[in-house]
């Protein structure tokens, strides 16, 4: 039931945040609040989040893993000091840096909120697998299993709500701080926001955090979904 419901409910808020948005706006505010116009800023906010939330999976869980491993166990703390420096500097810095380097546009806006999502994802990859209990460990490979059956099939499944709480929170901060891409000229929810602020336009600017808040929401639950239907039991 609650994989009915919750999609439903973020529909009809988001229909009528965007009947709200539509009703009483006119002239360049009607422009910027239309429906073509505020599809294109989701679907710029929700490329820039898929793309630098799945380029910090690629990145974080294989280097979880090797962190875990007996033989590169040391280069665990290292990879999460590195990872902490990375999600300690204010995105705007890191968004201004990158800017430096790669001038504006989507690329710059990537680097940022890949830097900032890195951190999560390493973390609970670290502790879910940490987690384990050395026991089962030990029995799989006393059943013969070679180290990359035992990291398929018993610890993944094991660690595996451990690392998809990571790459949740990674996402849905994502969601938030993807509102700054726009100050590098990437667009995304964050172009309403700015607009609706420079120009006092309240209707725009509480369309943005809406749609903003709404994407979060969706994106919360959509890896929630996944996770749950892509949980294996650990192989016998």
């Amino acid at each position: 039931m609650r994989l009915v419901i919750m999609p439903l409910a973020l529909a009809a808020a988001t229909v009528l945040v965007v009947v709200w948005a539509h009703r009483g706006a006119v002239g360049a505010e009607a422009g910027a609040l239309a429906t073509g116009t505020l599809a294109v800023r989701v679907r710029e906010h929700v490329v820039l989040c898929a793309v630098s939330t799945v380029l910090a999976v690629a990145v974080a869980v294989p280097a979880g893993v090797a962190a875990t491993r007996p033989a590169l166990r040391r280069l665990g703390p290292p990879l999460l000091f590195v990872a902490n420096v990375g999600q300690s500097v204010p995105t705007i810095a890191v968004l201004a840096l990158a800017f430096s380097v790669t001038g504006i546009g989507f690329r710059t806006a990537v680097i940022g909120l890949w830097a900032y999502s890195v951190l999560p994802v390493l973390r609970n990859t670290v502790a879910g697998l940490a987690g384990v209990d050395p026991s089962t460990v030990e029995a799989a490979r006393g059943m013969g299993m070679s180290p990359a059956q035992v990291l398929r099939r018993v610890e993944l499944p094991l660690a595996w709500p451990v690392l998809v709480a990571g790459i949740r929170t990674a996402a849905v901060v994502n969601v938030g701080t993807a509102a700054l891409a726009t100050f590098v000229g990437a667009g995304g929810l964050g172009a309403l926001i700015t607009v609706g602020l420079d120009n006092q336009r309240d209707r725009i600017l509480y369309t943005g955090a809406a749609l903003t808040a709404l994407l979060a929401l969706a994106v919360d639950w959509a890896i929630a979904t996944l996770a749950e239907l892509t949980h294996q039991r650990p192989s016998r």
